[in-house]
């Protein structure tokens, strides 16, 4: 039986107090680039130029682009380290690299209902009620439970039988979903309102940088406990 000091959300804690370093670094960095594009023209002209040929692009650049930040760069990093590098087969990564590819697409829609709910200001209030909507909303109901299903889907070699006997326990979302909830607050509220300081066009951008990091966590948080 698991002790209370290996509880989920203590356990949740863990990673957030560890990665906390490295959030507040990503955290830096966004905001240095909305610094920057607000205050350096150079920059703004680069991020401009981004936001462009995005545009030129269309969809499919929120589709490679989230794949290759949520999927194959983690992927690298993984392998880069002996005690990781066979943490995924091909298979799976292939499994995780669409699955971020559709999370392109879902991020990108939802931005841009934001930006018509709440206009594109960059007042406290607009970016108050963005932040409160993507994280408190939006993430709780939609993304998590999806993002913790498919990394435990992968995670334990497509099994659905460990699915089912998870959500057969009583407090699935509480011990599953939650503690992700908690490891990731503190790195994505600030980086969201960061983010929704930019332009429509360039958030998913910067959201995909944030996004390599959460995406590393989330495979510390779902992965298979030893027997």
């Amino acid at each position: 039986m698991s002790s209370s000091a290996d509880s989920p959300l203590r356990q949740s804690l863990r990673a957030a107090r560890a990665n906390l370093g490295p959030g507040l670094v990503l955290q830096a960095f966004a905001a240095a680039l909305v610094a920057g594009y607000y205050l350096h023209a150079p920059s703004r002209a680069a991020l401009e130029g981004l936001a462009e040929f995005r545009g030129e692009v269309g969809l499919p650049f929120a589709l490679v682009s989230t794949a290759i930040f949520g999927a194959v760069i983690p992927f690298l990093v993984l392998g880069l380290r002996r005690a990781t590098r066979h943490r995924y087969d091909l298979r799976q990564m292939g499994v995780l690299t669409l699955f971020w590819a559709y999370k392109g697409l879902e991020v990108a829609v939802f931005y841009a209902l934001q930006a018509r709910w709440f206009g594109e200001g960059t007042d406290f209030t607009t970016i108050a009620l963005k932040t409160f909507v993507d994280q408190f909303v939006y993430c709780p109901l939609l993304a998590a439970p999806c993002t913790w299903l498919v990394y435990a889907w992968v995670e334990h070699g497509f099994s659905g039988a460990h699915l089912r006997e998870e959500w057969r326990r009583p407090g699935w979302y509480a011990r599953c979903v939650l503690p992700l909830l908690v490891a990731t607050w503190g790195v994505w509220v600030p980086a969201v309102a960061i983010i929704y300081l930019l332009p429509t066009a360039l958030q998913l951008p910067l959201q995909n940088v944030v996004l390599c990091f959460f995406t590393l966590l989330v495979i510390f948080l779902t992965r298979r406990r030893p027997a």
